[in-house]
């Protein structure tokens, strides 16, 4: 780590500007608990200003009025930007929150190159298209919502931005970014890449805050939509303040998914995915597989094999390349952690590996743990634990496995680990979840609309239909002699 940061302006309306109020933020390390850094705190004057601006750009179509295309050579030239600096980025983030190495520099490189795939899918949307009506044409217009507010988390907190940032800017509105207290610091990176790339003044705005800013943020009239990722507590708060006045939201929220391991399943091909479906960021991910569903006949070759991996895990500095389980983000989240290990031995579960701190190990660390003879009822089975503790659960058949895994609050991702893809598949298809991987298959939808079902939110980010959230449909029929004036179909979706 280097010096200490100290960052004396907000970037509002995209300019650096010194902010109302005296309140700071710390961050600490989660690795060496020394001070990484110190940021301005948003005020609801700092959101005011950034509300305003967005408003007035919005209003006078700066951005808005530019073709998709326009604006994504706009989103294309901020990618690029941040693409020399990809090694300090991932080196911040890992300072603020812990995150290993292997799974910052993906995400984050991989969010960065995205910015493509948003233009692509941006640009297959019309932006207006005849149908047939009950009794004639009708013209459907899609226009860019307006000003949006986007209040994202810690365990991933560029990637997130990203995917946040380039939905709303490729639709035409303007951004409100409110990124989390423990990860601030980094978000000066996309703030740097907006004004390289020239995005007009007022498009982005980023306000560091804690709860209180987030909620006057999403509350402050002038916002038309909101973008909240984060727990499912918060996100039922979310949820209501914009109900309040009727202000589009979508939530992105907790879960406790569940992999499937099948009776047919090659371990020696597998464990690696399984591994890395089931513990990404050190088990700090929404829909990380935590709940592993075993076959009762295979349950001791495969709970062997889990132990062996799992003990086989390097715990240590996220910054180097090689570790695989890093420190939780925060001592309160160690505690948290901590205590559902202490619930599960209380609940009757055996404790197979793990359970403690990592001797000589400063900072927020948790071991690896991994709990067998989990029933589906139990605390630790139900409740998201936001760490690295696995549970096993063994099931009889697969409709069995399928019953566990929707018997859940939650609905946000699932993995099937089988021999046989179609066989997969079909169990896939089954689970209540916003998303499932098979196999080798990457989490998360895999660049496909991503969201919840159940307590795991709703609403969809990624793709075009994620993109397609951010615009208001406006239905206009059409009376014949219009059509038939109409040259070609093209003067009505220019």
């Amino acid at each position: 780590m280097d010096a200490v940061i100290e960052n004396q302006y907000l970037f509002i309306g995209g300019e650096w500007i010194a902010p109302a109020s005296d309140e700071r933020i710390s961050v600490f390390s989660p690795t060496t608990e020394a001070l990484v850094g110190t940021t301005p705190a948003a005020s609801e004057a700092d959101v005011d200003r950034a509300v305003a601006a967005a408003v007035a750009v919005h209003a006078a179509g700066d951005w808005r009025q530019l073709a998709v295309a326009e604006r994504g050579e706009y989103l294309m030239r901020f990618s690029a930007e941040l693409q020399p600096h990809l090694d300090e980025i991932v080196q911040l983030q890992i300072d603020e929150m812990g995150g290993p190495d292997k799974w910052i520099r993906a995400t984050t490189a991989g969010r960065i190159e995205a910015a493509s795939k948003y233009v692509a899918d941006a640009l297959t949307i019309p932006p207006r298209e005849t149908r047939d009506g009950s009794s004639g044409k009708v013209l459907v217009d899609r226009q860019p919502v307006g000003v949006t507010a986007s209040v994202i988390p810690w365990n991933g907190p560029i990637a997130t931005a990203l995917g946040k940032i380039y939905a709303a800017l490729i639709a035409g509105c303007p951004l409100i970014l409110k990124p989390a207290p423990e990860t601030p610091l980094s978000a000066s990176f996309l703030a740097d890449a907006a004004v390289r790339s020239g995005i007009p003044s007022g498009v982005l705005s980023i306000l560091p805050g804690g709860r209180e800013v987030s909620e006057y943020l999403i509350s402050r009239n002038g916002v038309s939509r909101v973008a909240f990722t984060g727990s499912t507590a918060a996100g039922r708060r979310v949820a209501a303040l914009c109900g309040e006045r009727l202000a589009r939201v979508s939530v992105e929220l907790g879960g406790k998914s569940a992999a499937i391991v099948l009776d047919d399943v090659d371990l020696d091909a597998m464990m690696p995915h399984l591994i890395a479906s089931s513990l990404p960021n050190t088990g700090q991910v929404c829909h990380a597989t935590t709940r592993l569903l075993i076959p009762r006949k295979r349950a001791a070759e495969v709970t062997e094999r889990l132990v062996e991996a799992v003990a086989a895990l390097v715990v240590g500095d996220p910054h180097d390349p090689e570790t695989d389980i890093g420190p939780l983000v925060a001592e309160r989240q160690r505690d948290r952690v901590e205590q559902y290990i202490a619930l599960g031995k209380s609940e009757g579960a055996t404790l197979l590996y793990g359970g403690g701190r990592p001797q000589g190990e400063r900072g927020w660390f948790v071991q690896p743990t991994i709990f067998g003879g989990v029933e589906n009822s139990m605390t630790i089975a139900r409740d998201e634990i936001f760490g690295p503790v696995l549970t096993l659960t063994a099931y009889d058949t697969v409709d069995q496995a399928v019953a566990f895994a929707n018997d859940s609050d939650y609905g946000l991702g699932g993995a099937v680990f089988t021999s046989d893809e179609e066989r997969g598949l079909e169990v896939a298809l089954r689970l209540e979840t916003g998303s499932c991987r098979i196999n080798e298959s990457p989490g998360g939808g895999g660049g496909g609309p991503f969201g919840g079902v159940k307590q795991s939110g709703f609403g969809r980010e990624n793709g075009r239909e994620g993109i397609e959230s951010y615009y208001e449909l406006k239905s206009i029929a059409l009376p014949g002699g219009l059509v038939n004036n109409l040259r070609s179909s093209e003067d009505l979706t220019t």
